[in-house]
């Protein structure tokens, strides 16, 4: 996948669904995690390679741990 091709924002999430990412652009991504009953958010700078490589694998929807969310399921979890 060429990050050029690629319309941003893009939504994946773990396939556990308790991990949520909001792909910014091919270097920067939000992340809300959910545990029990309590969120945390966080924005990323992918500076060093395997850092990169993740935002990578998360547009490839790599190895079968992520999958495709969407803006609604991402704005539901923001405003919570």
């Amino acid at each position: 996948m060429n990050a050029k091709d690629t319309v941003f924002p893009q939504y994946r999430k773990l396939s556990n669904n308790r991990t949520f990412y909001k792909i910014l652009d091919d270097r920067h991504f939000e992340e809300i995690q959910l545990f029990g009953s309590k969120k945390n958010k966080y924005l990323f700078t992918a500076t060093q390679y395997p850092e990169i490589l993740k935002i990578q694998d998360m547009l490839m929807l790599a190895e079968g741990t992520y999958v495709n969310s969407s803006k609604e399921e991402w704005d539901k979890l923001d405003l919570i």
